[in-house]
């Protein structure tokens, strides 16, 4: 993560010149990291009379929402139009959260943004905001100025209670549902799925692309009148090892081209991705072939990402259970490697122990890392919990001060046709990526 530069006086915005000293600001503003509520939020937006005059698609769910962005955001700008994305986390750098036609924005194009969410809080009586709601209010600033087609909506967490959902949709798009944020959503899938199902709206149509989605989404759409579209019921997908095809209310595609995204839960992702631009078409209507073409070139770094190289490394912020799961499924499907090095960094509050016992049969060797926030679980406690659960007497670990020289180790203990999979967090990742793609060359090539 970027080093951010030192704030020099709370509420003298003449001297925050620059998006650094902009969210340590932000950082200063309320004593929680996440405060659930949206009252706050509200009242803010209603100063700065915040609105979009496009249509809007938010997109929530435990995992696959990052993937369902891209996706659709790959689609339409194959067909013409300008849209608007915004994502959280990020990987290397802030901006990162937001796309505008295709292109990341560069920092200084926030700052008036920031300006005008600090105006409308500190107006007549100050109002307190969380740093994810403050950023958030920044940045559909930013998209609401841009003159887009369409502006997609990745929920940070839950749905309901989340800065996000202060922003009436046009589509609701509900990815997978599972544990996940606990503290926060509640420790079963029936009450998380109901904080998910708070971005439905009534009469508006609401995608779920879960397989298996809790009865609480299903009876909460029911409740308020939305129109529910269901996978294996209002639309489906086929498919076998070289195409696969789409049905929906009265549209097929069929001898489409799989997902550039990898993985096989990309597919049900991209079906609800087709979902939702069908049930949009009176508004937005998008041709066969840009999704055709969109669906081929999407591009999300992190997701089950394999860069080529000896040995071969796979990114993936894969930091629950669920995640952990296709991951590991992935991995399999890989093929045979002489060694798995795993390089892993997780926060506190994760569920750490079953994403371990998940892959552990696949890992031969850990590099448990520490990470650059106060949220994130130290290495030798990640090694501590390892060690409880491990069954395989012939894996090794070690710890590490952060991500980089996790993998450094790990380069070098590997041979050329080992493979190094990095994965726990979008800070384990990202501290891979912030300086660029790397290519691996295990030194015993070399020698």
């Amino acid at each position: 993560m970027p080093q951010t530069e030192l704030f020099v006086a709370v509420g003298d915005n003449s001297r925050m010149n620059s998006l650094a000293s902009w969210l340590a600001h932000c950082e200063r503003l309320h004593p929680k990291s996440i405060d659930m509520g949206l009252a706050r939020v509200r009242t803010v937006v209603e100063r700065m009379g915040l609105k979009f005059d496009c249509p809007v698609i938010t997109v929530a769910g435990t995992n696959g929402k990052g993937s369902t962005c891209a996706m659709l955001e790959a689609c339409l700008l194959e067909s013409g139009y300008r849209p608007g994305v915004y994502t959280s986390p990020h990987l290397v750098h802030f901006q990162e959260r937001c796309r505008v036609h295709g292109e990341t924005v560069l920092p200084e194009e926030l700052l008036p943004h920031f300006e005008r969410v600090e105006a409308a809080r500190t107006q007549n009586s100050e109002v307190s905001l969380t740093y994810f709601e403050f950023t958030t209010l920044a940045i559909l600033s930013l998209m609401a100025a841009s003159r887009l087609d369409v502006a997609i909506l990745e929920v940070g967490l839950g749905g309901r209670l989340d800065a996000v959902n202060v922003i009436d949709p046009t589509c609701s798009v509900i990815t997978s549902v599972d544990l996940d944020h606990m503290d926060f959503l509640g420790t079963d899938r029936e009450t998380i799925g109901r904080e998910k199902a708070g971005i439905m709206r009534t009469g508006c149509p609401v995608i779920i692309s879960d397989p298996v989605p809790p009865q609480s989404v299903i009876d909460h759409g029911t409740e308020i009148g939305a129109d529910l579209w269901l996978l294996g019921r209002d639309f489906n997908f086929t498919g076998d090892k070289q195409q696969w095809g789409w049905a929906g209310r009265g549209r097929r595609y069929s001898g489409l081209a799989y997902p550039a995204l990898r993985g096989a839960n990309q597919l049900v992702n991209a079906s609800g991705v087709l979902a939702a631009l069908e049930a949009l078409r009176s508004v937005i209507p998008v041709t066969a072939q840009a999704i055709r073409n969109g669906l081929a070139l999407v591009e999300l770094p992190g997701r089950f990402q394999i860069i080529p190289g000896q040995p071969a490394l796979v990114l993936d912020v894969a930091h629950n259970p669920h995640a952990v799961a296709a991951l590991t499924e992935n991995l399999d499907a890989m093929g045979f490697y002489p060694t798995t090095h795993a390089v892993f960094g997780a926060m506190a509050d994760k569920d750490v122990a079953p994403m371990l016992a998940r892959v552990g049969p696949l890992v031969d060797r850990w590099y448990f890392s520490d990470l650059p926030t106060e949220r994130a679980a130290k290495a030798a406690q990640l090694k501590a919990t390892w060690q409880a659960g491990n069954t395989r007497k012939d894996a090794q670990a070690s710890t590490h001060a952060h991500p980089q020289a996790a993998l450094d180790a790990a380069v070098a203990a590997a041979d050329p046709a080992d493979r190094i999979v990095v994965f726990g967090s979008f800070f384990t990742v990202g501290g891979i990526l912030a300086n660029g793609i790397p290519r691996l060359d295990a030194p015993h090539l070399s020698s």
